[in-house]
């Protein structure tokens, strides 16, 4: 009886270690496919899209805000794929997709779905890595000198 339990826990870990790893290299291909578009234009943008949009791209695209957006995705997305600095990684990507995530609800809710799947993603992530980040949700810290 007692195999029977153990080998049903190892199962179960077994599969969960594949969780993380999967996840990770899921968010790392959606950030190199998205932010590479970035840089090459290989999807084509939707061809109805509303004009509010169109001058808030325009703009963004002016101030040099996507290309910064465009490179941090790929950069992030290959350190996630080579599976280092994966927390550091994780830190760099929140704002962009607190940003992906308000663009979609203000100007464009229909379209949101790849949004939210990274945004679980990496709240999934950030979950399985958060022994990383105990130090940086610390409320006091000292600066290190004794």
């Amino acid at each position: 009886m007692e195999t029977s339990i153990q080998t049903g826990s190892l199962e179960r870990k077994t599969f969960a270690r594949f969780l993380p790893p999967t996840a990770r290299i899921l968010l790392a291909l959606i950030l190199l496919l998205f932010g590479l578009n970035g840089f090459f234009q290989f999807m084509p943008a939707p061809k109805d899209m509303p004009q509010d949009i169109m001058k808030i791209t325009g703009a963004l695209t002016q101030a040099g805000y996507l290309p910064i957006v465009s490179g941090t995705q790929v950069i992030v997305g290959l350190l996630l794929l080579i599976n280092r600095f994966v927390p550091l990684a994780l830190a760099l990507l929140a704002p962009i997709i607190v940003g992906i995530i308000t663009f979609h609800i203000r100007m464009s809710p229909s379209t949101i779905g790849p949004g939210i799947i990274v945004l679980l993603l990496e709240l999934y992530l950030a979950w399985a890595y958060r022994d990383a980040y105990r130090s940086m949700l610390k409320p006091r810290v000292s600066h290190g000198v004794k």
